[in-house]
């Protein structure tokens, strides 16, 4: 009798898990909302707290809101630090550990302003009232002053006046969200904290970025574009010092022709500066940053991570000064590693498939990290010898509630013989062997990748009982140099064999219904759609979304122009070349496929002509084709309710062309 009890409280007890499994949703286009966005995160000068933002969703506002958080270092408290409606960033804790800083433009301030929240208690206070706004600060080591990157004013910023004509004499004259260029100019400067007044260290014709003080606060090493002639024609960028006043002279160190960079990190005796090496200026495009040191007095630069060949970034010496922490993205992942200062090889600290979106570091050397996974949104984690112990459990309710698909890693060779890397995200409740509707979703860049990091877009489609096929094609990062540089002056070749190999991959294995198969994709991942529909009639349903097929119209009408000149050459020099690389819209009469497009109305990025141009061609050619345009957004739509509409619509036009009938079971809509 007692042996038949505790047999049927061991099938209860192993049902359980089942049953919370299976009382589980599939995950709708309204999670949007319910979704939050961890980022940022500082650690305390002693190490008891980190604070990092949260960025959430207000459906009834149609707006997002980032708030400021922190928890113990134990995770025993979370305290939610900031609740205006109008958003706080960039939260930094003084050196001395008396307060927390953070950005925001709350109380009707002139772009984002300083504010500061003393920890004895009370409520913070804007400590600045500058004209032009903060782009960067960080704190001097004595916790007294700040250094700031502030634009100067712009002639048009007093919008009481009557609208003037704009006035262009630049080379490189429009980008996305900044709109028209005037000739203004970033500059470091130096704030006081005691007199809240702002004394201008570099002033002149150029641009300033990253500051980083020294450990002695005598001076700031920064990042700087002074080349002779006209700054838009080059890319080039290099390390400068200054010392930390007004009218001091700034000392160039690199001089390399490509960029030299930031984020800066100085070695903890004041000697030497770790900075960020690009590639040759030609491949601006398919950059990939190496770990550099150099002597804060001058001298010759060191390559840390030549052998490593992947790029990397957030440089940061031990205390002892005998190693750099970084981040370095490698093949569908991105990892913590550490290397000697003396050179070696690099010690990956934190294995797994996925990816660290930030880090940081105490002076004792407790670390925290942003860390995400293709099931888990990013969170705070404490990284304690070795181990992960989560902090911010700001998505913990939603994931309890929700079903996700299923994502590998797997791979293939493209008819060249390429081999090319992807995610293959399967849908919820897949039963193996069973042929489902792929979706092949291209990501934009083309210097980027998909990764084991959770997206929400891919998410939707599984629920919704789709496969999703990630392909990282040549010219996407983590794989190398070369094959970023594979596609230079070559678009929509290379990338389009290793995409249709995808698929190929896809069907052999069982997965996906050749019968079945949707495309699309955003920005770049646009550009490459309508390449592929114009090489294939496999795809029943397309979505081209900030795409461009009529390559030669975006010359002068997007920001590109030093990329252009610098790998393909002006038009009328490289005539054949541009007319070959629009073949999608010079063959648009080979496309069949049904194909949405879309974009924003003030997209400099990708502007929509580039969209407006296939959709009319397919409009005449009487393919199914629709065209959304999204007023007033730029290439990354702001409006939820956009947002929202956008998903809705990637649904409803991929079921209508790859679904038979009503939605299959499993399939759940919004």
């Amino acid at each position: 009798m007692r042996r038949h009890r505790a047999a049927s409280l061991l099938l209860v007890c192993l049902a359980l898990p089942l049953a919370a499994q299976s009382a589980k949703r599939a995950l709708r286009v309204g999670d949007m909302y319910k979704l939050k966005n961890v980022g940022d995160p500082q650690i305390s000068p002693e190490g008891k707290w980190v604070a990092y933002t949260v960025s959430t969703t207000d459906s009834v506002k149609d707006k997002g809101d980032t708030d400021i958080w922190m928890t113990s270092w134990d995770g025993a408290q979370t305290i939610q630090v900031t609740s205006s409606p109008d958003g706080e960033s960039s939260p930094r804790w003084s050196p001395d550990g008396k307060y927390l800083a953070f950005l925001s433009s709350r109380q009707g301030g002139k772009g984002s302003q300083l504010w500061l929240l003393d920890r004895q208690g009370g409520e913070a206070k804007r400590i600045s009232e500058l004209k032009s706004g903060i782009r960067e600060y960080e704190w001097s080591p004595d916790s007294k002053r700040m250094a700031i990157v502030m634009n100067d004013p712009s002639p048009e910023a007093d919008s009481s006046k009557k609208p003037k004509p704009i006035v262009l004499d630049r080379y490189h004259f429009k980008s996305d969200a900044g709109g028209y260029l005037d000739s203004t100019h970033a500059h470091l400067y130096v704030f006081d904290l005691a007199t809240r007044k702002a004394e201008i260290v570099t002033p002149g014709l150029w641009d300033e970025s990253t500051p980083a003080w020294s450990p002695d606060g005598r001076r700031i090493a920064f990042e700087s574009k002074r080349v002779p002639g006209d700054l838009d024609h080059s890319n080039n960028s290099d390390v400068y010092v200054v010392e930390a006043r007004a009218n001091a002279v700034a000392k160039q160190l690199t001089t390399f022709a490509g960029p030299d960079g930031g984020p800066l990190a100085w070695s903890p005796d004041g000697s030497t500066i770790a900075y960020l090496q690009g590639s040759e200026p030609k491949f601006s495009a398919y950059n990939e940053d190496r770990l550099a040191l150099i002597p804060a007095a001058g001298g010759t630069p060191r390559i840390l991570t030549a052998a490593l060949d992947r790029p990397v970034t957030e440089p940061h010496f031990s205390p002892d000064g005998k190693s750099i922490v970084f981040l370095y993205t490698d093949d569908r992942a991105r990892y913590i590693g550490r290397i000697p200062v003396a050179g070696g090889a690099v010690q990956n600290l934190l294995d797994g498939r996925h990816v660290i979106g930030a880090y940081t570091i105490a002076p004792d050397g407790k670390t925290a990290i942003l860390k995400a996974t293709a099931a888990q949104p990013s969170e705070v984690f404490a990284f304690d010898n070795g181990e992960l112990r989560q902090l911010s459990h700001q998505n913990d309710a939603w994931l309890s509630e929700v079903q996700l698909g299923t994502t590998e890693d797997v791979s293939f060779k493209a008819k060249d013989g390429n081999e090319a890397h992807a995610l293959l995200v399967k849908p919820v409740g897949y039963v193996a062997g069973q042929k489902v509707p792929l979706l092949l979703r291209i990501h934009g860049g083309p210097n980027g990748q998909d990764a084991h990091s959770f997206m929400f877009e891919r998410e939707l489609f599984a629920a919704n009982g789709y496969a999703v096929l990630n392909v990282n094609y040549r010219g996407s990062n983590g794989r190398g140099e070369k094959y970023q540089q594979a596609i230079f002056a070559d678009w929509g070749n290379k990338e389009v064999l290793d995409l249709l190999a995808g698929v190929d991959y896809a069907v052999s294995i069982g997965v996906a219904d050749p019968d079945r198969l949707g495309i699309g994709g955003w920005s770049y991942g646009g550009i490459l759609t309508d390449y592929s529909i114009a090489t294939t009639n496999r795809f029943k349903a397309a979505i081209s979304g900030a795409g461009s097929a009529l390559q030669l119209s975006m010359y002068g009408s997007d920001q590109y122009i030093y990329q252009y000149e610098n790998e393909l050459g002006a038009p009328w020099k490289s005539q054949d070349l541009w007319i070959k690389l629009s073949y999608p819209f010079f063959h648009a009469d080979r496309i069949t496929t049904p194909t949405m497009f879309l974009g924003g109305d003030k997209d400099f990025n990708v502007p929509v002509i580039g969209g407006e141009q296939m959709y009319q061609a397919l409009r005449s050619l009487n393919v199914p084709t629709q065209l959304i345009v999204y007023p007033n957004q730029h290439h990354g739509l702001s409006l939820p309710s956009f947002n929202y509409d956008r998903l809705e619509r990637y649904l409803g036009w991929y079921d209508r062309y790859l679904k038979t009938g009503s939605v299959q079971a499993g399939a759940v809509r919004p």
